[in-house]
């Protein structure tokens, strides 16, 4: 299986939880990637789905494992689970209490299906989402930009990329968008002039394969909403408040490590974990993939803290969301034809009262 077939997976789980939150709880099954623990904690054990193979964008929960944060906090395991997979229909079944999901499958899964779900902070201020270009090649630096171009997007993708062209009164036919798998390819043989991408992902294979290259970041551009969130059912969120407390607080001493190590060290943790849930899973997506590329890995770290780290998360802490943010992502998928209120998407009564409780710990940067 390719890197693009794999990517291919995990994005269209965001389009089949916009189709039926239904359909996908059929899809519910029972897994765990065990990361160990303590054999007792006052909040006994829980899992967690991850939305990606277990590499860099879980350094900070990593480091909740290493240095026993989540020990420290009173569980007596916590289970991350590999993905992909948006977290949705398992956490309506039960199947897993927290899920690292984003915005736009939680909010379509709200707005088609009503499910009762809530969003209780965000890993990533800004959503990673770019239309990828040369730089030598057609330059995309506005969105004005896209007019009389052809745009490889992947049919998951579909709506997002509506999202940006309604954000910025760009017509559909002022673009030629050319269906696309999520192998970079033919923007790099000039079969397109744009191509819808990850600034973590394939915006650094395309630089790494020697080309300079121009991003249209989707969050700086009309479309700003969170993504990597925190996301639980109402039920659980009414029911266990103490418990996702305390979990928040190991995540936070998490990611401020990630913030205050070095990229080497990070590297290197990230990497112990990938090989063990390589080794524990020989058909899962990590074995698939091989080794893990330390360079790529590195360069995918630095690319996230940028989209984690903001003024606000200074000012506030790490994972909050400002009413501001909370008001652009619903405008944002609003524009990708999911309507849901504030109220409906978010909750983040912990997460800031955390930091009323706790200020010292707004400080994660080295």
């Amino acid at each position: 299986m390719t890197h693009a077939s794999v990517r291919s997976r995990r994005l269209r789980l965001v389009a089949a939880a916009a189709a039926t939150t239904v359909g996908l709880l059929g899809l519910a099954a029972c897994g765990s990637d065990d990361d160990g623990g303590s054999d007792s904690g006052g909040h006994g054990t829980i899992s967690v789905q991850y939305s990606w193979i277990k590499n860099e964008e879980f350094a900070g929960e990593f480091y909740a494992y290493d240095k026993g944060y989540y020990d420290d906090a009173g569980f007596a395991r916590v289970n991350g689970i590999s993905g992909p997979d948006t977290g949705v229909a398992k956490l309506l079944s039960g199947t897993v209490q927290v899920a690292l999901s984003d915005a736009a499958s939680i909010g379509a899964a709200i707005a088609n299906e009503d499910a009762p779900l809530k969003i209780i902070g965000a890993t990533f201020q800004k959503n990673p989402f770019t239309i990828l270009s040369l730089e030598d090649g057609a330059d995309i630096k506005t969105p004005a930009d896209l007019k009389g171009k052809k745009i490889g997007v992947q049919d998951s993708n579909a709506s997002v990329f509506e999202a940006i062209l309604n954000a910025n009164g760009i017509a559909k036919d002022d673009v030629e968008i050319v269906p696309v798998d999520f192998d970079p390819t033919p923007l790099m043989e000039g079969k397109v002039d744009g191509f819808m991408a990850y600034l973590t992902n394939e915006a650094i294979t395309v630089e790494l394969a020697g080309h300079k290259v121009t991003n249209l970041p989707y969050a700086d551009n009309g479309v700003p909403y969170v993504a990597e969130t925190f996301s639980v059912t109402d039920q659980y969120l009414a029911e266990n408040a103490d418990l996702l407390e305390d979990f928040l607080i190991a995540e936070i001493k998490g990611w401020t490590d990630v913030f205050k190590s070095s990229t080497e060290d990070t590297v290197a943790l990230i990497t112990e974990f990938y090989n063990k849930a390589a080794s524990d899973d020989a058909e899962g997506l990590e074995a698939t993939f091989g080794a893990l590329d330390p360079e790529k890995t590195g360069m995918g770290l630095e690319a996230e803290k940028l989209l984690i780290s903001t003024p606000d998360t200074e000012a506030n802490g790490l994972f909050t969301i400002t009413d501001e943010l909370k008001e652009q992502t619903v405008a944002s998928l609003k524009a990708a034809g999911w309507e849901v209120g504030v109220e409906d998407l978010f909750d983040t009564s912990i997460i800031d009262g955390i930091y009323e409780d706790h200020p010292e710990l707004k400080d994660y940067l080295p």
